[in-house]
């Protein structure tokens, strides 16, 4: 394995949700301590199984793994660093400020940056302060820092008394409230982060169109901050010989061929590793041992058969959405998990049944188009172009606020909108006219505004006070674009997730924070089912019975409703094979 040579003292691995960042830091720690090394693990993942890989409890402290000499582990919880992070920072104002304030503080410092920047907060030590890991040769990270936090713990100390003089109304500034103190230890992170000698970004995908397009932003995100030491690993690649005769597994085969083959240039210069798929759960030393060994595990012979499958499908929820005739269709998920396909099928399957459909997406990736590759009457699409958007909604904030500001206002007003954040409210502006026309047809919108995010707008007041600024008191007689979404009249959001731990946990994430902001989301989709397609292939066999626990926990903890869409055999690209998608009925054995 390329990633293993020459190891430096930190290694960090990165990737999207599900795609093996766990399993492979564990791997890879382990492999180092048993050619003799004394090895840390350190996860921040939110959805952390380390304690479970080893079947120990571990926790927020360095604890021995007995079965591995020389290798210990320690899971930092971004929730409760976030929890006294944001205790720390609103402890000394409240009863002070009114509640009003408190709560809108409160609500700045409740979402994904406060959790990054938490848990940086909380490792930062370990990569600057050499006497807490003396102890070890290796420091391996599981879940690194993304391109969005250190974008922000780059912004300038100043902007502090820049806010509090009432100069500005950021737009993502408030989850670093009171770090003045550490920016000089956060500077020093970020330099050992970008010291090729002492770091290494492990970046983690899929063979999959979808995922290598999100691991290459992935790549230029952190090259454009200097972190250029990086290497790829595409994990759970299906071998032609696993695949057998099985027409899934080797349709499977094909398609993860030709994603290799299209994946973007810039993964090409990339060192790159390729780690099989397997049959088992990557829990317990040996089965993780397993996942990097040199001669791949075969698949089981006595895999279980293929199980017995009923489940609600796809084309039952259209039906139910199709008979309102128009609203607003939210498809929520993280990336990787299929929004994009989902999202066209249903919107082609209502516009063949006569109803018109707009169909909009605010995606970076854009491959919306080439999902769809053609269309029908009464279907509209388009696109929210995010950089488009971020750099008309600068223009207009310089325009407005900027316009009385001396210059060092306006300077630090302009670095604020360099923050990743400032990207969210535009898109949201440009989502906010989308979804206007939800009154007359359906829209059907691929990759919405998180939660956190509509609750941040609606507590700073920065895109209504805007609305009303543009387009007068009329405004007023209507209803907001929150209070649109927050009606399951108008609104159905449906989260997409795979039957696979690390999804389903980031779904219900999601849900919780969505609830939080007022909406309820009306389905789950679960996408991609083995368990739902059926495979007389070993290894497929073995993957379909490990979903059927994900599919409960939708079912009976998560989901108010669901569908369960099948991995099909053919790419889901083009109308033909969209509407088929969505018209398709899981048998019943």
């Amino acid at each position: 394995m390329h990633f293993l040579d020459q190891a430096p003292r930190c290694m960090f691995f990165t990737g999207k949700g599900g795609v093996g960042k766990t399993s492979l830091a564990c791997a890879t720690a382990i492999r180092l301590a048993d050619a003799g090394r004394r090895v840390l693990l350190v996860s921040t993942d939110p959805a952390s199984n380390v304690g479970q890989v080893f079947g120990i409890e571990i926790g927020n402290r360095i604890v021995p793994v007995a079965e591995v000499p020389g290798l210990s582990a320690l899971e930092i919880d971004p929730q409760q660093a976030a929890q006294a992070y944001r205790d720390r920072i609103v402890g000394p104002v409240r009863g002070v400020l009114p509640d009003a304030v408190i709560r809108s503080i409160e609500e700045q410092l409740s979402g994904a940056c406060t959790t990054e920047i938490a848990a940086f907060d909380e490792f930062t030590a370990l990569l600057t302060d050499a006497s807490l890991t003396a102890d070890f040769e290796h420091v391996i990270f599981d879940t690194a820092p993304t391109g969005h936090t250190i974008r922000l713990l780059q912004l300038p100390g100043a902007w502090t008394g820049f806010l509090d003089a009432g100069k500005g109304d950021a737009s993502c500034l408030g989850p670093l409230a009171g770090l003045e103190k550490q920016r000089a230890q956060y500077k020093a992170a970020v330099a050992a982060l970008a010291d090729p000698t002492r770091t290494r970004l492990v970046l983690v995908a899929r063979a999959q169109q979808s995922t290598l397009r999100e691991v290459a932003r992935t790549h230029a995100e952190l090259a454009a901050i200097g972190l250029l030491q990086q290497h790829l690993v595409i994990n759970g690649i299906l071998s032609r010989a696993d695949a057998g005769d099985d027409p899934l597994a080797r349709a499977l085969c094909d398609r993860e061929d030709a994603a290799l083959a299209a994946q973007p240039e810039a993964l090409h210069a990339l060192p790159t590793d390729t780690v099989a798929l397997k049959a088992f759960n990557l829990v317990g030393l040996d089965a993780v041992r397993q996942l990097l060994a040199d001669t791949p595990a075969p698949a089981t012979a006595n895999a279980p058969t293929t199980p017995a499958f009923d489940a609600p499908d796809f084309a039952a929820l259209i039906d139910d959405i199709a008979a309102d005739h128009h609203g607003l269709i939210m498809l929520m998920g993280k990336g990787g998990v299929g929004k994009t396909t989902l999202a066209a099928a249903l919107a082609l399957e209502l516009a063949q049944r006569g109803l018109p459909v707009h169909l909009s997406t605010s995606d970076p990736a854009a491959h919306l188009a080439d999902t769809l590759a053609g269309s029908l009457p009464g279907l509209t699409v388009s696109r929210i172009d995010p950089v488009a958007e971020t750099a008309r909604y600068r223009e207009q904030v310089l325009a407005t606020r900027g316009a009385a500001l001396d210059a060092q206002g306006r300077a630090l007003l302009e670095e604020d909108l360099r923050s990743p954040c400032t990207e969210e409210i535009a898109v949201f502006q440009a989502f906010s006219r989308v979804i206007r026309e939800a009154g007359k047809q359906f829209v059907v919108m691929d990759t919405a505004p998180t939660g956190h995010s509509l609750l941040l707008l609606d507590a700073t007041g920065a895109y209504h006070r805007e609305m009303l600024r543009q387009r007068g008191a009329q405004t007023q007689a209507e209803i907001t674009p929150m209070q649109q979404l927050q009606d399951p009249e108008q609104t159905k959001v449906l989260l997409v997730t795979l039957a696979e731990t690390t999804p389903v946990l980031e779904a219900s994430h999601l849900q919780s924070d969505l609830r939080r902001a007022g909406i309820e989301p009306w389905a789950w989709v679960i996408n991609n089912s083995i368990a739902a397609a059926g495979s007389e292939a070993p290894l497929l066999r073995q993957r379909a019975h490990n979903e059927l626990r994900e599919i409960e926990a939708v079912a009976h903890e998560h989901a108010r409703r669901y569908a369960v869409v099948p991995l099909l055999q053919d790419e889901p690209v083009g109308v033909d094979r969209l509407l088929a998608l969505a018209e398709r009925r899981i048998a019943t054995p």
